[in-house]
């Protein structure tokens, strides 16, 4: 199959069971996913905080950072696939949460 390649479009707030929380910039597939280990216990929960935000050099440098270290998972999930990010990743994150003004 395939790998789907991912267009991220909107800013989240995933809090971890441990009650930590951090954002991700994902999609509504993502979200979707979010709910879904949200329910089953693997995350407390997920909030979208920004929708359809400018797709930037910063949302595309992530884009193919994620479309080419991770793969959306599916609903048979058994666990919540946290998007771990380099030090420049990180950077890029920062960069588009000033962008849209969240955090």
């Amino acid at each position: 199959m395939e790998k789907q390649q991912q267009v991220l479009t909107l800013i989240e707030e995933i809090t971890r069971n441990d009650g930590t929380s951090y954002y991700e910039i994902g999609n509504m597939v993502h979200n979707g996913r979010a709910e879904l280990a949200a329910e089953r216990g693997f995350i407390k929960q997920v909030r979208i905080l920004q929708l359809n935000i400018p797709h930037s050099r910063n949302v595309i440098k992530y884009e193919d950072y994620v479309n080419s270290h991770y793969q959306m998972q599916d609903e048979s999930m058994d666990h919540w696939e946290e998007w771990k990010r380099t030090p420049e990743m990180d950077q890029v994150v920062e960069d588009i949460l000033k962008e849209n003004h969240v955090g």
